[in-house]
């Protein structure tokens, strides 16, 4: 559950989904029947191919949804995990299993399935495999060299050959099919059955094949989230239909030292800038960063008044129309610039002798605003840091 949601579902209540979903992964693979030696070696002598089918029909439909989730904003694939290969290891130890599973007969995840329903195979086999387990932490520093041979790094196949990962997902699909259709006439020939489809079968297979290839074409041809924001953004933009609130630096000085409670105020400049100077209370959302998943809380809550700043008038008002399409929440962007704040309120110059009453009196509020808003600061230090949030990676795999 945790690229999906990762701030919002606990690491112990995701410890009490996993049991679930392990409880229901396990029913299915025995009603499947992943508990039967004879199903699952077939796969290598020709005779039953539903070990490949099955695995390849998961890995389609995953891939198919994470790129759909991915595409609508739905999962953050960043903190998905991708496994390093280390690429010679990853062979002798394919071999190895590939050896074990036709002698045993099961999978580690089979044999444990098996062992549940009480077969005395899936009992040998998972005594076997935990000595196998013992034997390889004992004798690891023999084998250290081959086993992190060949470390090419978290790579994907999409990224070693090249390509995209929606054109990567149609070739793995159309693989997918043709192995589909090659095992099926292995099976036929190898069970002397002729190879014959009824209709409404073969219509069914159709829609089965079609499901992923539409999801992917959804992905490859449709916008996505931020493809939509951007062309509303974009659309606005060309109508000149934008309509900004605006706060000006003297009003903005007043909220932050009275009700800095019920503001945000936002920093869209890079992080380098940011700790050169910022405003008061301020917390630090790179312009190029808005769209990140961990910001969305900030721009979606009613409670609190976002009021953006930077140094450029064209950067805060574009982000302010990122956040109006990424969020409900109520912004404004400040009038002034950061500078301008800045020599406003900490840069002050006294007035001369023939300064008028009013410009005396702009100084005082100034100066008494920039010394209430510096021991503001002094209460609040680590309010002041960039809302930043450690990425999770979620590690795991079969």
């Amino acid at each position: 559950m945790g690229p999906l949601v990762p701030f919002i579902i606990s690491e112990e209540f995701s410890l009490v989904i996993a049991l679930f979903l392990g409880i229901g992964f396990g029913f299915i693979l025995e009603q499947a029947g992943f508990s039967s030696t004879r199903k699952l070696v077939g796969l290598f002598y020709g005779y039953d191919f539903t070990v490949l089918r099955v695995f390849f029909t998961a890995g389609i439909t995953a891939m198919a949804g994470v790129l759909l989730l991915g595409h609508y904003g739905l999962l953050d694939l960043d903190v998905i995990y991708v496994n390093p290969t280390f690429l010679k290891s990853a062979l002798l130890g394919g071999a190895i299993m590939g050896v074990g599973f036709i002698i045993g007969g099961f999978c580690p995840g089979t044999s444990v399935c098996a062992l549940a329903i009480g077969k005395l195979d899936a009992l040998a086999f998972v005594f076997g495999a935990i000595l196998g387990v013992f034997a390889f932490t004992e004798g690891f520093p023999l084998v250290e060299g081959i086993y992190n041979s060949n470390n090419m790094g978290q790579v994907k196949i999409s990224e070693y050959l090249g390509m995209s990962d929606i054109l990567f997902g149609f070739l793995l699909a159309a693989m997918a099919v043709g192995a589909f259709v090659a095992t099926w006439y292995i099976e036929n020939k190898v069970n002397k059955r002729k190879p014959v489809i009824s209709g409404k079968l073969r219509n069914q297979y159709a829609y089965a094949v079609l499901g992923p290839f539409v999801v992917l074409g959804i992905v490859a041809f449709l916008p996505g989230k931020y493809d939509i924001i951007n062309k509303r953004i974009a659309d606005q933009k060309r109508q000149q239909t934008c309509v900004f609130k605006e706060m000006p630096a003297d009003k903005l000085a007043h909220e932050i030292v009275n009700n800095y409670y019920v503001l945000n105020v936002i920093d869209v400049r890079t992080p380098e800038e940011f700790e050169a100077y910022h405003l008061p209370t301020a917390i630090n959302i790179p312009f190029d960063q808005m769209m990140d998943r961990q910001y969305e809380p900030i721009f979606r809550q009613k409670l609190k008044t976002n009021v953006f700043y930077a140094d450029s008038d064209t950067l805060v008002r574009m982000a302010c129309l990122h956040a109006k399409f990424i969020g409900k929440s109520e912004n404004y962007i400040m009038k002034e610039s950061s500078t301008e704040f800045r020599e406003m309120f900490f840069e002050l110059t006294p007035p001369g002798p023939e300064a008028t009453k009013q410009q005396l009196s702009l100084y005082n509020y100034r100066s008494q605003t920039a010394a209430q808003m510096t021991n503001l600061m002094e209460s609040l230090k680590n309010i002041g840091a960039p809302v930043k949030r450690q990425v999770v990676t979620v590690k795991g795999g079969c």
